[in-house]
């Protein structure tokens, strides 16, 4: 017998047949192929630049890149003056990830990665990959946006690490088969609308009752979920994708979304290592808080 709500796979369009053994061809994963391997380590020698600030961050402006600058620059905005960084551009376009230097700091070739050149114990560099991993890091050395006490410091780990868990079924999922690749491919883009849509009525739900995503106080976990659930609600992550998946019926989490945009600091975060959108949005490198007055796109191509 068949279940009339799960039709038979015979009544569905024709598909790939996978062969026995996988065989990579390079070029055949649509506009992004380029950014991957199946195989680890480094393929070029180019090493990386070391600036003067403490704390040398090797990015791009994707999700997962803002997370980390947006806490950076939160960190600055509330006065911790050792949370100054360098933020070199990494463009995972050109295979920038795979240099040796890269490789050495992040085995696994994904942006973000950092450097603190001063750490507490005085000793050599600490290498910091993983954005979840360099936010807590953070965090700590400088004793905020996350709490000590234990049951606080619990819930913003628990969001932190949903947001880490979950964001792949957005950008990897939805967001490729929506934007990226080289077919629409009904199925796909079904079973990863169903997740996002899913993980949108998850946070709507705990926004309801709470400020910030982790309750009274703004934390690394808004930091980390905004840049993924904040630009999916005001749409301007994926072209269409707030209308597709009806964004507006999460109130809860829109309301949150407008309030954290409007943040000095996260303003200036999203900017650090951009490299598409308005030129005055982008800031290919940040060394100095000045940068942001000076260094814009639009003001290098003015000049």
């Amino acid at each position: 017998m068949t279940d009339e709500k799960f039709p038979p796979a015979k009544n569905l369009p024709a598909g790939y047949v996978p062969p026995k053994v996988w065989t990579w061809e390079p070029g055949n994963g649509g506009q992004f192929a380029s950014i991957n391997r199946p195989t680890a380590g480094a393929q070029t020698d180019v090493e990386l630049q070391v600036g003067k600030h403490p704390l040398q961050l090797y990015s791009l402006a994707t999700p997962n890149g803002q997370k980390v600058t947006i806490l950076l620059e939160e960190l600055l905005e509330a006065g911790h003056q050792g949370a100054e960084y360098d933020a070199w551009l990494i463009n995972i376009g050109k295979g920038e990830q795979f240099g040796k230097g890269f490789v050495d700091i992040n085995p696994n070739s994904k942006i973000p990665a950092l450097a603190d050149h001063a750490p507490k114990d005085g000793g050599a560099p600490i290498r910091l990959f993983e954005s979840a991993s360099i936010m807590t890091y953070l965090a700590e050395k400088f004793g905020a946006f996350l709490p000590s006490e234990p049951r606080a410091r619990a819930e913003v780990l628990n969001w932190l690490f949903w947001q880490m868990g979950s964001a792949p079924f957005v950008g990897g999922g939805f967001g490729h088969f929506f934007s990226y690749a080289p077919m629409k491919i009904q199925y796909a883009i079904d079973r990863y609308a169903m997740e996002a849509k899913r993980q949108m009525d998850v946070l709507n739900r705990q926004l309801a009752d709470n400020e910030f995503v982790a309750g009274k106080e703004y934390s690394i976990a808004d930091m980390a979920i905004w840049p993924w659930y904040g630009r999916l609600a005001l749409d301007t992550s994926y072209p269409d994708a707030g209308t597709f998946l009806s964004t507006h019926e999460y109130d809860h989490v829109l309301r949150w979304a407008k309030q954290l945009a409007e943040r000095p600091a996260l303003k200036r975060g999203v900017m650090v290592n951009k490299t598409s959108g308005p030129l005055a949005e982008q800031l290919h490198e940040r060394h100095d808080a000045s940068d942001f007055l000076t260094k814009t796109q639009d003001k290098i191509s003015e000049a």
